[in-house]
């Protein structure tokens, strides 16, 4: 797949997390949920309710984090695109791995796509380890098939993920 930030065709499914653990995170989020509905190329954005988690290989404060469906005509690498520059309206500094952030854009998932770029992964390469991103995954699609197994499954793995509804 080629990396293009013009090139549209038929909509897709995607799915993006969001999560923030600085400012007014569920403020953030809600904003964001806003940004994404009105960006050219995105339509039908259905957000999970919103968890409070611990930071995962992290110090910090908690996180709130979510999950939202959309409907997408953008390739996945100008999706991407899109995610990053709302990251930056929100002031989203990446001074280390993990760091706190006022805002966090991950794509997880996008219907009949798999890849490894540079920059993309797809499937998003950790999703089925955290508990913050299954959990609304679950809500918002609970007979989604991850490759990794079963939600229960993947869920009881990360068993150890503090994770309640915000």
């Amino acid at each position: 797949m080629t990396e293009t930030t013009t090139a549209h065709h038929a909509a897709r499914t995607a799915w993006v997390g969001l999560g923030a653990n600085l400012g007014d995170a569920s403020a953030t989020l809600r904003q964001a949920l806003s940004e994404l509905a009105a960006a050219p190329g995105i339509a039908d954005v259905v957000p999970s309710p919103f968890y409070r988690s611990a930071p995962v290989d992290a110090q910090g404060p908690v996180f709130v984090n979510a999950v939202t469906r959309l409907r997408t005509t953008l390739e996945p690498i100008a999706l991407l695109d899109v995610l990053q520059y709302i990251e930056q309206k929100h002031g989203r500094d990446r001074p280390y791995r993990n760091a706190p952030r006022t805002l966090d854009l991950d794509l997880l998932l996008v219907e009949g796509v798999s890849m490894d770029s540079p920059r993309l992964s797809l499937p998003h390469p950790r999703l089925h380890q955290r508990a913050f991103v299954l959990r609304p995954l679950q809500d918002l699609d609970p007979d989604l098939v991850l490759e990794q197994g079963s939600f229960e499954h993947l869920l009881a793995a990360c068993a150890d993920q503090a994770i309640e509804r915000s």
